[in-house]
């Protein structure tokens, strides 16, 4: 995403172009900040450095006819030579610019597919729906359950399940940049079919709902509150009670493109749905680079969130080149950044490397507690500044409360409304029952 702009949707013969003056306007925009930004996130002397030639991973193989397939994606799969009966499926998704068999080039699932006996299905957009071949996680007709992309990679795992066999209680999702921003999609509007996901340099579902506001999404980052960002993963399947998926979130300090502010907010949504607090059970450090990880633990001690923050590298997934049992990858293409193996984390937290993590013995010292949940509000404010603190979205120029869907006008300074929130995270328009 965003090496990148998450680009208005170009012409497609399956999804036709909503056009008109503010389609062009929109187009024009995200083609000037991508001329403007997107040469000079990575420097190419440091992409330079740490280039590593690898050999190129095995062509992946095509899947045709998985579905009725409304989001136009392409599925392809790499399969290992013995892959066992009732197999779990790990579902990839590539960034901005990038294609799955860059991504299964690059990324090391692979090799860790082959190594524990697991199928990556690998989703792929085109420049038909996206002009920078980014998943539209901004556009609510491809983040809504039974809708667009979202529906077309549901599609794929179930595929998965009845042409090779797959177990679908072992389904996870991980994804890079926009792919990691659409991780958040499937988990949020798809919770029982994925029990993990991993976010890597991603953004919290409900954040964008269009391309203004994805850019400020993307950086400087959205401050809500947990309990705000949780409303959104619940409105997203209003009536699912859990179990909810776990989650690993990785970003890079340095990250330039999508701030890594967005790691604490996505921390905050889903330990947030999970009903636990904010701070962690257990921290530790992984690797030669002393990756932070930060673990959030439910009640039975399992961790259900989990937060690894890479010191010292910008906007990409990272990769440790090599033949060790902790390594993987390649960084010769940009967005592969020479770091950790991610993927070795993930695939562990996904718990398909045959090993389990059990609970600590003891509970931690002094367990964090949320606290209490404050009474109902009212809030006046314009529209837009509704908007930006969350207690509303907006789509097609208009804008609507969070939670009751109410239309509260156009979207500008000018147009105030008084908001009451009861319960968390759901506002109506006050009909004089606030003061």
């Amino acid at each position: 995403m965003p090496y990148v702009t998450p680009s208005h949707p170009a012409p497609s013969p399956r999804r036709p172009r909503r056009g008109g003056r503010w389609s062009r306007t929109v187009s024009t925009l995200a083609a000037a900040v991508t001329l403007a930004t997107g040469a000079a996130l990575v420097p190419p002397a440091a992409e330079a450095q740490a280039a590593t030639a690898a050999p190129r991973a095995a062509a992946l193989e095509r899947v045709a006819n998985f579905g009725a397939n409304p989001g136009a994606l392409t599925m392809y799969v790499h399969r290992p030579a013995a892959l066992p009966a009732n197999a779990p499926v790990v579902v990839a998704l590539h960034g901005c610019t990038q294609s799955a068999q860059v991504y299964a080039d690059n990324s090391g699932l692979d090799t860790f597919a082959d190594r524990h006996g697991f199928l990556v299905v690998y989703a792929e957009t085109t420049t038909a729906n996206n002009a920078n071949k980014c998943f539209n996680w901004f556009q609510p007709g491809d983040t809504r359950r039974g809708q667009g992309e979202a529906a077309s990679i549901r599609q794929m795992v179930a595929h998965a399940t009845t042409a090779y066999g797959t177990d679908p209680a072992r389904s996870q999702v991980t994804g890079l940049s926009a792919g990691g921003a659409m991780t958040s999609v499937m988990l949020a509007a798809y919770p029982e079919v994925f029990a993990a996901g991993a976010v890597v340099a991603g953004i919290p579902y409900g954040c964008g709902v269009d391309v203004v506001s994805a850019f400020s999404c993307m950086s400087p980052g959205a401050d809500r509150t947990p309990a705000a960002w949780a409303q959104a993963v619940r409105d997203a399947h209003p009536g699912f009670a859990g179990p909810w998926p776990k989650v690993a979130i990785w970003h890079g300090d340095n990250d330039a493109t999508v701030a890594p502010r967005n790691a604490d907010e996505l921390r905050d949504q889903w330990t947030a749905v999970h009903g636990i607090g904010q701070t962690p059970s257990r921290t530790s450090t992984l690797g030669p680079n002393n990756t932070r990880r930060s673990e959030y633990a439910a009640a039975g001690g399992q961790t259900a969130v989990e937060v690894d923050k890479v010191p010292g590298i910008g906007h990409g997934t990272p990769v440790a080149p090599g033949g060790g049992p902790e390594q993987c990858g390649a960084t010769g293409t940009q967005h592969f950044i020479a770091s950790i193996c991610s993927s070795y984390w993930i695939t562990k937290f996904f718990g398909l490397d045959g090993t389990t993590t059990e609970p600590p013995t003891e509970p931690p010292v002094d367990p964090p507690t949320d606290p209490p949940t404050p009474p109902a509000a009212c809030w006046t404010a314009s529209n837009y500044e509704h908007v930006r603190t969350g207690r509303a979205t907006t789509t097609g120029g208009y804008v609507y409360a969070k939670g009751s869907g109410q239309n509260l006008g156009l979207y500008n300074t000018f147009v105030t409304h008084t908001l009451k929130e009861s319960p968390a995270g759901h506002y109506t328009i006050a009909t004089g029952s606030c003061p």
